[in-house]
């Protein structure tokens, strides 16, 4: 593969900097395993028309925040599970806010709009509490590499849990089996199954009760995560004593189990979500929750309506309502969901945010319509990899504001 010395300029939403071949500079290259202000020797991965991906394989001049990764796996050519095992853990810290000022100013016209991003404790190793192995032609386990189906042997991964390390899980054959499923519950010793075919129910322990979920179902992979983010959540939102909410893209529950300890158990609370094993999963763990309705829908159908011509139906959600915590999928809650939200005219509305450039993308239909973004806290629920959550307030603009 072809190689070209390059000196690394600033840091993009994906776990790559920028950079430029060339001089005078020239095509664009999203180059892997760096730090901005470095000069490394890259080996060109992928070709496209109007860029380039590349690999930094030796550094010349060594930026102050590198440091040797802690995984010997975390290197080109190897593992794609961690972007930034080669970046100081502060520096991490400021490399992710970074990307959200840079996605915020960009896609939602938020110029300098102040982001810090908060680490969790644990530190940056042994927090990973779920842990998907691919299996390869010899039926061993193993990890992707970067934008790759091929499987890299390890011997254990690093940032996943320590009860997970310790699973046999790369020592052993796994033959008919495409994938292992590892999970590390809050509750009970971690488990592993083939192609997530677990024999039961897992116990995960936050907002101050116990749920008892499928071993497959989602749930924060950090294990102080789900903590953080519900009280993100309330600290932003604030809620009073005789509100109603929503909570879109609801899960088990998690934020309106927090909500009702704010509202009460009697509160008129609405979970809205399209997968059935997290409705079931809402359903048998808030039974105390009298006020809350569990809708199975997806958040679209919910709140904007489905079907076209005469059998088009309406929206199942109907405004006023006075909270709105929305947790879309990576790909965000897009126009049509962001602008039924607004209508329903809450007091406030609390984005939960995996995906920066989605988040800025809906903080610019927030924008269009009269609302503002206030208050914004990002947290490091992903050490050693690029992705960074964010918990946003957003509100409608005061008169005359």
């Amino acid at each position: 593969m072809e190689r070209v010395t390059l000196t690394v300029g600033a840091v993009a939403h994906g776990g790559h900097c920028v950079a430029r071949v060339g001089d005078p500079p020239g095509q664009v290259v999203f180059v892997r395993h760096a730090l901005p202000g470095e000069r490394v020797v890259a080996e060109i991965t992928e070709e496209h028309p109007g860029y380039l991906r590349a690999d930094a394989i030796s550094v010349l001049e060594a930026s102050p925040d590198r440091v040797e990764p802690p995984c010997p796996y975390a290197r080109p050519d190897a593992c794609g599970g961690c972007d930034l095992q080669h970046v100081a853990p502060a520096a991490q810290l400021s490399w992710k806010a970074a990307v959200v000022r840079e996605q915020l100013a960009r896609l939602a016209g938020l110029p300098d709009f102040p982001v810090r991003v908060e680490p969790l404790p644990g530190g940056t190793l042994g927090w990973r509490t779920r842990v998907r192995y691919t299996v390869d032609a010899a039926d061993h386990a193993g990890l992707l590499k970067h934008r790759s189906h091929e499987v890299v042997p390890i011997d254990r991964c690093r940032i996943a849990h320590p009860a997970i390390q310790e699973l046999p899980v790369t020592g052993r054959p796994w033959p008919s089996a495409s994938t292992v499923d590892a999970v590390a519950p809050s509750a009970g010793p971690a488990v592993a199954a083939p192609d997530g075919d677990f024999d039961g129910p897992i116990v995960e322990r936050a907002a101050g009760r116990e749920w008892t979920l499928p071993a497959g179902a989602f749930w924060q992979v950090h294990p102080a995560a789900a903590d953080t983010l519900a009280g993100a959540v309330l600290d932003l939102l604030e809620p009073r004593p005789g509100e109603s909410a929503w909570d879109l893209y609801g899960g088990a529950g998690l934020f309106a189990a927090a909500l009702a300890g704010k509202l009460g158990t009697d509160a008129d609370i609405t979970l809205v979500e399209a997968a059935h094993s997290a409705v079931a999963a809402a359903r048998d763990n808030l039974t105390d929750l009298t006020g809350l309705r569990v809708v199975r829908s997806t958040v679209e159908a919910a709140v904007v309506g489905s079907g076209r011509g005469r059998a088009r139906r309406g929206p199942a959600l109907r405004g006023p309502v006075d909270l709105i915590v929305l947790d879309p999928p990576r790909t965000g809650a897009g126009a049509a969901v962001t602008k039924a939200v607004m209508a329903a005219d809450p007091r406030a509305v609390a984005y939960v945010a995996c995906d920066p450039a989605a988040f800025a993308r809906d903080v610019r239909t927030f924008r269009d319509g009269g609302w503002q973004l206030a208050t914004l806290r990002a947290f490091d629920l992903f050490p050693m990899t690029h992705h960074v959550e964010c918990v946003g307030l957003l509100s409608r603009i005061p008169l005359g504001g």
